[in-house]
């Protein structure tokens, strides 16, 4: 069974440069589980304190979001804790 699929989450391809009246060559479902994990993520540990930057490159890894949290809240600092992590 598939999920119903939002707008947003449709990219459309088309041939650059031929008629504007062609019809599209191409649809794709994008899905969006992974962004809206890496978004939920990022929030979790900017809420930690983390750097966005660092938040970023933490938030689209597969490190332990708990752990993470966990070295901040024992004093950890958020560049070591990086790299305890990754």
């Amino acid at each position: 069974m598939r999920r119903p699929v939002s707008a947003a989450a449709i990219v459309t391809l088309l041939f650059v440069g031929l008629d504007p009246m062609v019809e599209p060559v191409k649809t794709i479902e994008i899905d969006n589980e992974q962004a809206r994990v890496a978004s939920w993520r990022l929030h979790v540990l900017v809420e930690a304190g983390y750097p966005i930057g660092l938040a970023e490159r933490l938030a689209h890894s597969e490190i332990d979001l708990h752990r993470a949290v966990e070295l901040i809240l024992r004093g950890c600092r958020h560049e070591t804790a990086a790299e305890i992590l990754l």
